[in-house]
This record gives C-alpha cells, structure tokens and sequence, in this order.
C-alpha cells in the first residue's frame, strides 16, 4: 500500500508538472530592462543561474553587451575579446555573395581567414550595440490629449521624439531612436554604438551554411550549418571609425563562451536579440484579410518573380552568382507566407480572435466606466478595415509587382529629385551637382547585382499580373495605354522600354549624369511608367488615410483596454527590432497524429540527404569523409554522434536570425536561424504546443571550423566550456566560468 502510495504521489508530482509545461508556454518576447520585475523568478526557477543584473545592466558588462544588430536586419554576438562575430550564413550571405566573383567564389566555396590580415573588409556593413534603454513614455507623452486628432497626436510626438533623440546622442558619438511600444501606449528611447569597420573572418560553403536550402527551409528535421563570422573593428580609442588598414579588433565590454558540453531534454536555454515584427494583438478582421487575400497575392507575386530569376540563374554562372541574395531574400517569405496562411486556417486563429474580442466586449458592457474609454476600439478597429480592404489588394500588387518587383522601375524613380531640380529654371546649380553626385555615387552598385534579361522578363511579367489582377478602376492610365498599344504583349513592351531607357545599363546612366537633362529623365519610358504608377497608387491610398487612423486609434484603445481588463496578466509588447529576451527549454514535439520529432538531429541525416544531382543536398567531400570516419573530435555526443541542429520552445521571429542560445550560466550554445513550418503562423498567434525554434548546435560549428575548415586561429580566440551548467545547490566555479562577464 505505501509502495503503491508513493508512486501515486510521484505520478501526481510528474502530472502537475507536465501540466505546467504544457499550460506555461515559453511565449513572450520581453524588453530585457524589465526582466528583473516581470520574469526573473520564472527563469529562475527554470533553471537560470545569471543575475538579472549579469543579463541585463548598463553599470557593468552583461549579456546585452555582446549582442549585435547585424546589417540591417540580423542578430549577432561577440565571441571573443577580439571582437568576432557570430551570425547566420543567411544573415551574411549578401554581405559575402558582394566580395565575391567568379574567380573567387565564397558562396559556393566558403572562406577561412587564417590570420586578421585576409579578413575581408565589407563595404556599408555595420554592427549596431544597445548601450542602454530608457522609458520616455512621460515625455513622449507630453502635450498629448485624448481630444487630439490622429495627425496632431503623431505631429507632437515626432516632435518630443526628435528633441529625447537629440538630447540623448548630443556631444557623443552614439546614435538613438525612440521606438512605440504596445500599440503606442509605451516609449522607449534606445541608444546604440555603430560600428562601421566590420570584416568577414569565415563562411562555410552554401552546401553546408545553406544545405537544404528552399526544400528545408521553415521544416524540421534540418542538417544547416547556417552560420558565418566576422570582426569588429575599432579605431585606437576602441570607438566606432571607417574602414583603416591601422584599425585593430573591437574589445567588447562583454562576449559569450562557447559551451561544447552538450544539450539534454528540458534544459533551460534563453535567446537574445532583435525580433523584427509581430502582430500578436491583430484582430479577427486582419487576420481575416491575411488569411483570404494578402496572404495569397504575396505568395502568387513572388512564385512569378522566382520562376523568372531562376530561369535567368541557370543560363549562367555569373548571374546565379549575382542574384543569388535576391533570390535568397524573396523564397524566403513566399514560404513563410504559404505557411503562416495554413497555419492560421488549421489553427482557426481567427475564430480565437473574435472569442477575445466578445470577452472584451462583455467586460465594456458590464464596466460603464471602461466603455466610455475603450468602448470606440473595436469598431474603430472594424470599420478601418471595411476601407482598407477596398484597396488592400492594389497595395499588395504594389509593393510586390512593382515597388519589388523590376529593379529598373526602382532605379529611375530614384532620379525623380534630380528631374525637379532640372526642370525648374530657378534652382541653385550646386544642388544640381549635389544631387548627380549622389546619384553617381549608386551606379555602380547598382549594376554590380545586375542582369538586364531578368529584369526585362520581370517587367513584363509583373506588368501582366497587375493588369489581371488588380481592378481597372485603380490602374494606372498608362497600364491601359500600354496594353491598347502593344495589344496585350507585355513581353514586346518590356522589349521596348529597354530599347529606350537609360537606366538600363552603366554606361548608359553615367554618360546622361556627365550631361543631365530633365527631358531625358521626363521622356524616359521607366520612369513614366513608375511615376504613373506611384501617382495613382498615391490617389488610391489617400482614400485610405483616415481609416489607417483609425486602426491605429482602435488598435491602442484595444491594447490599453486589454492590460486594463487583466492587469494580473503579464503582457509584452508586439517585436519592433529591438533588443527582447525570450526564455524556454530545448524541447521536441508531436507536429500531427502519432508523429514525433526528436529535439536534435545528427550528421547521420546529412548522409541520408545526400543527393549530388540537386544543388541543394551536395555535401562537400571533407565533411563527408568527416562524417564517415566520425572524426568529431570533443564535439560529439555522449553516444559518439554528431548533433547538428536542435529545438527549442523560444518566441522568436525574423530579425532573431543568427540570435544566441545561451544556457542557464550565459555560455553559447547554439544560433537561432529559423521556425518551424507548423507554427508559421506564430507571428500572429503563438502556439506552445507546436512553437519551435530551429537552432545550429554550437558543436557543429565548432566542427566545422575546427575539423572542416582548419581555422585553429579562431578557435585559439574563443573561450571553450565543457561542463554542464549545474544546479545551483552544487558548486562549479572554474576559471573559465569566471570569465563570463567580461570587463
């Protein structure tokens, strides 16, 4: 009977727990200043034996000093006292396919640098650190009243926020933005240190930092080594300086240790970086709209410009080259988009919105107070969407078609201030020549990325989708024309525009800036075209600016009412590019009916993907010898196998790319680079059952530099940990553990 009691009381035990996990979802993308008052207990008792001082401080180094915004829209992290970096393959991928020719291919050959001086500078790459963070919510907030109207409301805050900015960066060399958090509600000024010397160190070919490519891409199980390296470099004071031979390598106020020790089920694990956008609080008609028309159009849009790049790619080895980042970029989000819209419709989201918004619709009813406040949030909100809707489907095909689509449409609209300044007799010449400099200034980089038949097929076949699609009465009168004149062939007027046009090549563009006329800009076929279309699209959304008030209204209305109706609930702000800290486990999961996905996958599934006919599963013949004879080295797994990829239960979304995993005593332990296709429409709702995030075991790139590459000199840099992070009870504390905070 006691035996029997016992293990009831163990069952019970194990039942409370599994229930927690399951109901506790790792959802959350929290501001990492907050942390200490809304989340440290829950990842303490999780397992996290940082101070939410060593994680988050701007007194001392802490994690937050060795993470980076890479580019423009990546996450990386500082590996070493001699400023490398650590990103995604895909993250880095434009920035090495612009150093790389033909004769020196480092996207399909990779590149190691075996001392500093091979690094390779990156032309207008820059690296980004989060000094600090403060709340200026009182301040941004000052003048402002409920009796405004949306454009007085947005006039003073652009006001309040460009003098917190200037007062905040003046008499330094830092730069700040004042971010809107909570639809809003909230504002915080961020002030960061950019670095603008930054070189790359080392890439693994695409057969490893891209092994799965589009097949793989958003699915697990996955085998993608996807990550890449750089440096930061500093002047001699240690401070942001341009490009110099005499710069030496950034020493950062902190950078993180390199766990080899190994993951196990149910260990705790955290992520910093730069989530891009989420709409968590999206309403049942957004995703409404999503779900049945903007979704699709952009999945349709990009389809056509795939097939169109793809074909020009495979003529020549030089234009895959050229457009491989291009590509890259627009695969990406097609899939994500067919993703997210089967995710929303199976995980019936929007049927889960309208249950929110009647639950705060009865608490207005049954709070006459709240009503007088919030009670305009919702229909606002619905209303907004009524006229928004009418011109939704011209502004997806806008931005797709045409703003994104032909580079030539683009490129011509950039010369629409020089045609002004040509054409009006009384301008200073000298902002004449301001302005062609400028635009020399582009030319080249422009055309390096280049192929004239791609963006030819593009014009045609994106002009032919709009004219399809998007409703006669919101075209442009110049798209009629063309199809009355050329009788419906796109393709023979794309012909035609790049007969004419000057900005169809180099030299073509440079010899009319030796010599500027407004006529020759005026007259120009593509920049008629793209001025018309950017005319009529301008008249259509003007129908549509005070609904775009009025969402913006009613979504903070909403939000504020929403904290307002469960003020025990703890709520954090949508992604908007800035530093937040999401914390869980690695955890596998159940995605359907009698499926399992393990948490980790091996170099075994390399082997198992092996197919030398398809580009996207080559695996190069080192790693494979590697893999065959199990040369792993101290990376491997307990059982002798080699982890390659894993999960965790993180909240992450794009611009967390190449974000770190970081174990419970602040050591790397993997690279976030992706989510999983179940869940893909995690940027709306979460699902904690299905949510993963998709990680490079940090023992894989070890691997790879060490085994693959033979890159000692990076790793001689790094500090290496091999134990595992122990419970707080018990005492580990080597030299090397010391070393985690890093004056």
């Amino acid at each position: 009977m006691m035996f029997k009691m016992k293990n009831l009381l163990i069952l019970m035990v194990l039942g409370l727990g599994l229930f927690r996990m399951e109901v506790k979802a790792d959802e959350g993308m929290w501001i990492p200043m907050l942390i200490d008052r809304l989340n440290y207990e829950d990842m303490r008792k999780m397992g996290l034996q940082l101070t939410a001082e060593e994680i988050y401080s701007v007194n001392q180094g802490s994690l937050k000093d060795a993470i980076v915004i890479f580019g423009r829209g990546c996450t990386g992290e500082i590996i070493s006292d001699q400023g490398l970096l650590l990103t995604n393959h895909h993250c880095g991928y434009g920035s090495i396919q612009s150093v790389s020719t033909v004769e020196n291919d480092y996207l399909s050959d990779g590149f190691w640098a075996k001392n500093r001086e091979e690094e390779i500078p990156i032309p207008d790459l820059t690296v980004q650190f989060l000094i600090r963070m403060d709340d200026v919510t009182s301040r941004m907030l000052e003048g402002v009243s409920t009796e405004m109207s949306e454009k007085d409301r947005s006039a003073k805050l652009d006001e309040n926020r460009k003098a917190i900015v200037k007062e905040a960066t003046k008499d330094t060399h830092y730069n700040a933005v004042v971010k809107d958090y909570f639809e809003g509600n909230e504002f915080y000024l961020l002030t960061y240190e950019t670095f603008k010397d930054i070189r790359l160190a080392g890439t693994p070919p695409e057969a490893i930092g891209k092994f799965g490519a589009d097949t793989d891409n958003w699915m697990w199980p996955r085998h993608t080594g996807d990550f890449s390296i750089f440096r930061v470099y500093a002047g001699p004071d240690n401070k942001p300086a341009d490009y110099s031979p005499d710069n030496k390598p950034f020493k950062p106020r902190h950078f993180l240790p390199i766990s080899i020790a190994g993951i196990e089920k149910g260990d705790f694990s955290m992520i910093l970086g730069n989530p891009g956008s989420t709409d968590r609080y999206l309403t049942s008609w957004g995703v409404d709209m999503a779900v049945k028309e903007s979704n699709p159009t952009i999945v349709k849009i990009r389809e056509e410009k795939l097939r169109v790049m793809r074909e020009g790619m495979d003529a020549s080895e030089k234009t895959r080259l050229q457009y491989a980042s291009k590509y890259a970029g627009t695969a990406n989000y097609w899939k994500y988009f067919i993703g997210q819209t089967k995710g929303l419709k199976r995980l019936k989201v929007a049927d889960k919105k309208r249950q929110i918004e009647a639950g705060f619709n009865q608490w207005l009813s049954e709070n006459p107070a709240m009503k007088s406040t919030y009670g305009d949030a919702l229909p606002l909100i619905e209303n907004a969407y009524k006229t928004i809707g009418e011109y939704n489907l011209t502004r997806w095909y806008m931005m797709e078609a045409v703003l994104r689509g032909p580079e030539i449409l683009g490129f011509a609209n950039r010369f629409n201030k020089l045609a002004e300044l040509l054409a009006d007799k009384n301008t200073d010449k000298t902002k004449i020549t301001e302005q062609t400099n400028r635009l020399k200034a582009s030319v080249e980089g422009h055309f390096k990325n280049y192929n004239r038949g791609i963006d030819q097929n593009l014009l045609a076949s994106m002009m032919q989708l709009y004219y399809k699609n998007v409703a006669a009465n919101q075209q442009p009168e110049a798209l009629k024309e063309i199809v009355s004149k050329y009788n419906g062939n796109f393709e023979a007027y794309a012909a035609d525009v790049f007969n004419k046009s000057t900005f169809v090549s180099e030299s073509s563009v440079n010899a009319f800036l030796n010599n500027p006329k407004a006529k020759t800009i005026l007259k120009d076929p593509a920049f008629e075209l793209i001025r018309a279309f950017i005319t009529t699209y301008n008249e259509m959304m003007s129908n549509t600016g005070d609904a775009y008030d009025n969402l913006n209204k009613g979504n903070r209305l909403f939000m504020a009412g929403l904290r307002e109706m469960q003020p025990d609930k703890k709520y954090y702000p949508n992604a908007n590019f800035s530093l937040r800290l999401t914390y869980g486990t690695v955890e596998d999961y159940f995605p359907a009916d009698a499926v399992h996905y393990d948490f980790i996958t091996t170099t075994e599934g390399i082997l198992d993907k092996e197919d030398p006919t398809t580009w996207e599963f080559v695996v190069p013949d080192r790693l494979k010898e590697i893999i065959e004879t199990k040369d792993f080295g101290p990376y491997a797994n307990k059982d002798g196998k080699m982890a390659v990829n894993m999960l965790t239960t993180h909240d992450i979304t794009g611009g967390n790319s190449g974000s770190p995993v970081i174990d419970a005593k602040g050591r790397l332990i993997g690279l976030a680079f992706d989510g999983n296709w179940e869940a893909m429409s995690g940027d709306i709702a979460f699902e904690p059952e299905l949510q993963r995030t998709i990680n490079v075991d940090i023992r894989y790139v070890m691997l790879i530099i060490d085994k693959f590459a033979d890159a000692q000199n990076l790793i001689d840099e790094m500090v290496i940990v091999k134990d595992r992070p122990v419970l707080k009870t018990e005492k580990a504390e080597t030299a090397v553990e010391k070393a985690v905070l890093v004056e």
